[in-house]
């Protein structure tokens, strides 16, 4: 039986904390491997602030905020902002249009490795796209220009049929970042920079992504013509990756969610009522019960939640320990969850609970 096909999530996925110092500060690997990440997602946790969202595949001078409907920051001074994407992590500077490194403040980082900045051309599409893709990891960093046509079709790279895909117009402010989750299917989106539940739409003109394409409606948010886009798509991979959904029972004895690993990050979101996503992490907390909190729709400070919204990760999956709305309210929840470890090693070794 094959438990899985990566025994060390670190290698593709790791969340690294650190403190800023408004100069130059590498931010290297804190995982069991070292990591050279192509996608870096940055929080200030002590303070609110913007999200910063920046990839090997845009270059380091280019910026999103998850929680803004913004269109993409293009920092002119190479020695602030993000610097430069590492061999073993990644180098920030002075803040110009994202604080990633402000003195004594406070950071997290997620970061997924894609193919080290080497991107190709894909024409499995109608849309020609540039794909930099990680098929053993399942994550893919995709980037084309809109034409405003329904039913267009842009190619991924991933080789299996992606269950995620984040999608932002880089050009237009006012447009949301698009998020498919294959558990609500392709009648509905979710809003990633908003609260709102699930909404019914064409965007995907009703139609499933499958192993080489996803189909687009012509709207801003999908494929603004003449716009430049951004898309992250995943697909879950045995011991390492899994997006699914989940029922909340509203019990302070909450949800027990199965993933077959012992999770190192997860982010959720209710579906059927207006809440905010949430993602947790193994570093800010070292130990279970996990209870800080942060909005990738809001730029809130870190939150010690303390009672209502507290999940333990475990060996084989996460469990819910309050009732909160959030997270655990009675109703339906998708999730996307990374691994610290396989539940079983391909050797056959089990993993234990934090």
């Amino acid at each position: 039986m094959a438990y899985t096909t990566i025994d060390d999530p670190s290698e593709y996925f790791q969340t690294a904390i650190y403190s800023g110092n408004s100069s130059t500060l590498a931010v290297t690997s804190q995982g069991n491997a070292i990591i050279a990440p192509d996608w870096v997602w940055v929080k200030r946790r002590n303070s609110t602030s913007t999200h910063a969202l920046v990839d090997s595949s845009r270059g380091r001078a280019k910026s999103l905020g998850s929680e803004s409907s913004d269109a993409e920051y293009n920092t002119s001074d190479t020695a602030k902002d993000l610097i430069s994407f590492d061999t073993n992590g990644f180098t920030v500077g002075p803040a110009n249009q994202r604080n990633m490194n402000g003195n004594g403040d406070t950071f997290v980082a997620w970061q997924w490795k894609a193919n080290g900045g080497t991107t190709s051309s894909n024409t499995d599409g109608s849309i020609t796209t540039t794909v930099q893709a990680n098929t053993t990891a399942g994550f893919s960093i995709v980037t084309y220009t809109g034409n405003a046509t329904n039913g267009a079709t842009i190619g991924h790279g991933l080789g299996a049929v992606p269950q995620v895909i984040i999608k932002k117009n880089r050009a237009d402010n006012g447009t949301e970042w698009n998020v498919y989750h294959h558990s609500i299917g392709n009648t509905k989106s979710l809003f990633l920079n908003t609260t709102e539940a699930a909404t019914t739409e064409s965007a995907y003109n009703n139609t499933s992504p499958t192993s080489s394409i996803q189909t687009i409606n012509g709207s801003g948010a999908n494929n603004g013509d003449g716009d430049n886009m951004i898309a992250y798509f995943f697909t879950p991979i045995k011991g390492y990756s899994k997006f699914g959904s989940y029922t909340g029972n509203g019990n302070a004895d909450g949800t027990f969610v199965y993933t077959g690993f012992k999770p190192a990050w997860v982010m959720t979101k209710r579906t059927d009522s207006s809440q905010n996503w949430a993602m947790y992490d193994n570093k800010r907390d070292g130990i279970n019960v996990i209870d800080k909190l942060l909005y990738p729709n809001g730029t809130d400070a870190e939150v010690t939640t303390g009672g209502s919204l507290m999940v333990d990760f475990l060996s084989n999956g996460f469990k819910w320990r309050g009732n909160s709305a959030i997270s655990n309210g009675s109703g339906n929840h998708i999730y996307m969850a990374f691994a610290e470890n396989p539940f079983v090693s391909s050797k056959g070794v089990p993993t234990t609970a934090r």
